[in-house]
């Protein structure tokens, strides 16, 4: 058989609904088996196997019809106790399809069982975090054992009540089936062998690991709630870790109450925002900006003091810009482009200085910087480059790997600067790249094709991500992974005072 992928459902109805070429191998372990059996000397290595069917949800708020993705497939083959029978990290990927093709969709855990199941009994087995349960996944998968990919698909039907687990499921859930195929079809063709190469540095900076500390140690210290004005770092999942923790994210000083901790985050603040939170009665200030921009403000403090006129190289609307432009409003001109540079109207034989946002993409930056230069031959700059170290490293690493890859993939959030400035460096080195949040904004289109990926994540971005990235990569089939280095990082910066 030279399918990509083989489709096993447990009823001719199901399988209508999955559509031409699904296989029917009925329920229970015994008649599955001999399905299994049939077809398995029948398989290329290489073909994907995928489960699918209705199911019956173990309680919960899920909607009849909805889909569960498996993350992990139990079984119970008789006895209360079930027994985990596989893991599927790939599960974040086909979930992910599927919810772009509109299906409404949850990943977890789907349990399989023999024969009836009292109601009482498949509630409680639900304590052990399985959204469903069916009696046929567990068995059918035996069909992609060793490292064949597995998916596992199943639509949920009603709440069950007295003689549950009919064959056959509700109408809804059956009907929800329809259409799962091509997202199926989408994940079978991902399914290879493939070699990742992770860039290093990659993942948090010192400057990120400082204000995330910062915020924990305020938890620890004063107790929750601690407020934090605007994202303490640009990733949706350490704001997400830190609010359930207790922080409370804040656009402005006016929404924090008197005698609360406010945290004023990485990217740092104008002035007038500092003035603001130090004029408010009772409230505990406790300052993470990175010490790297931290440098940039003195800068602009300094040259503004000289009478410079400055022009500051970065995006006008970053929070990182905005507080530093805030330190001599009158004084700077932000430039994100050479063609800026020709635009700007400064006055007539003032000295002019530069100064750069910290994370900006350094080869694009030094064209700004020499556009500046001819235009204004006596311009100065910083002593030392703004663009951090970590920023530059990461740029580094991604230049380093690039030109070997298929296709590189950056974990980072969408407004992280310095995420999507890896992005960029990437495609200028001729290397596809795609910006992910997490493994669930994977692509299954994006992997038909690529033998060779490239893996790193924005200075913001938790290394636990890049981890479930490469899990689901590994998921889709044999996986050799190799790490490129191309510098050590040892960089510490000290805490606040207040949360020493």
């Amino acid at each position: 058989m030279a399918d990509e992928v083989i489709v096993l459902a447990p009823t001719r109805a199901e399988a209508r609904s999955l559509g031409a070429g699904t296989v029917v191998t009925g329920t229970g372990a015994a008649s599955v088996a001999r399905a299994v059996e049939r077809l398995l000397p029948r398989l290329l290595p290489s073909t994907a196997v995928a489960v699918a069917g209705t199911a019956e949800q173990l309680g919960g708020d899920l909607m009849a019809g909805q889909l569960v993705v498996a993350s992990e497939l139990w079984a119970s083959p008789g006895e209360a106790r079930p027994r985990l029978v596989r893991r599927i990290p790939s599960a974040p990927l086909l979930a992910g399809e599927l919810r772009r093709d509109g299906h409404v969709v949850s990943v977890g855990p789907v349990l399989t069982t023999s024969g009836e199941l009292d109601p009482e009994l498949a509630r409680g087995l639900g304590a052990t975090g399985a959204l469903v349960l069916d009696r046929h996944s567990a068995w059918a998968a035996t069909l992609a054992a060793g490292d064949r990919p597995l998916a596992v698909v199943r639509a949920v039907e009603e709440l069950p009540g007295p003689g549950a687990m009919a064959a056959i499921g509700s109408r809804r859930a059956t009907a929800s089936l329809a259409g799962v195929r091509e997202s199926i079809e989408r994940w079978a063709r991902a399914c290879r062998a493939r070699r990742v190469v992770l860039a290093w540095p990659r993942s948090f900076c010192a400057g990120v690991e400082r204000a995330i500390e910062i915020v924990e140690r305020a938890l620890e210290r004063h107790g929750p709630p601690v407020y934090v004005r605007r994202q303490i770092v640009h990733n949706t999942h350490v704001v997400g870790r830190l609010a359930a923790m207790g922080a409370v994210f804040v656009e402005e000083i006016d929404e924090v109450p008197d005698g609360a901790t406010l945290v004023l985050a990485a990217h740092g603040v104008s002035p007038d925002v500092r003035d603001e939170a130090a004029a408010r009665d009772g409230v505990r200030v406790i300052d993470a900006t990175c010490p790297l921009v931290a440098k940039v403000h003195h800068e602009a403090r300094r040259y503004a003091a000289r009478g410079y006129d400055i022009v500051l190289v970065g995006h006008a609307d970053h929070e990182e810009v905005v507080g530093t432009r805030g330190e001599a409003p009158d004084r700077v001109h932000v430039v994100a482009t050479a063609d800026e540079v020709g635009r700007l109207e400064l006055a007539p034989g003032a000295p002019v200085a530069y100064l750069t946002q910290t994370t900006l993409a350094t080869d694009q930056t030094a064209e700004v910087v020499d556009a500046l230069r001819r235009r204004y031959p006596g311009v100065v700059g910083p002593s030392t480059e703004d663009i951090c170290y970590a920023t530059q490293n990461r740029q580094d690493a991604v230049r380093a790997i690039a030109r070997e890859c298929d296709l590189l993939l950056v974990v980072g959030s969408a407004n992280s600067s310095n995420t999507a400035r890896l992005v960029e460096v990437a495609l200028r080195e001729g290397c596809r790249a795609e910006l992910v949040e997490d493994a669930g904004q994977l692509r299954l289109s994006w992997l038909d094709g690529p033998a060779t990926v490239g893996v790193t994540a924005g200075a913001s971005a938790p290394e636990s991500l890049v981890t479930d990235v490469i899990q689901a990569l590994s998921a889709l089939g044999p996986t050799e992974v190799a790490e490129r280095r191309t510098t050590t990082e040892n960089v510490r910066f000290t805490l606040p005072a207040q949360v020493r």
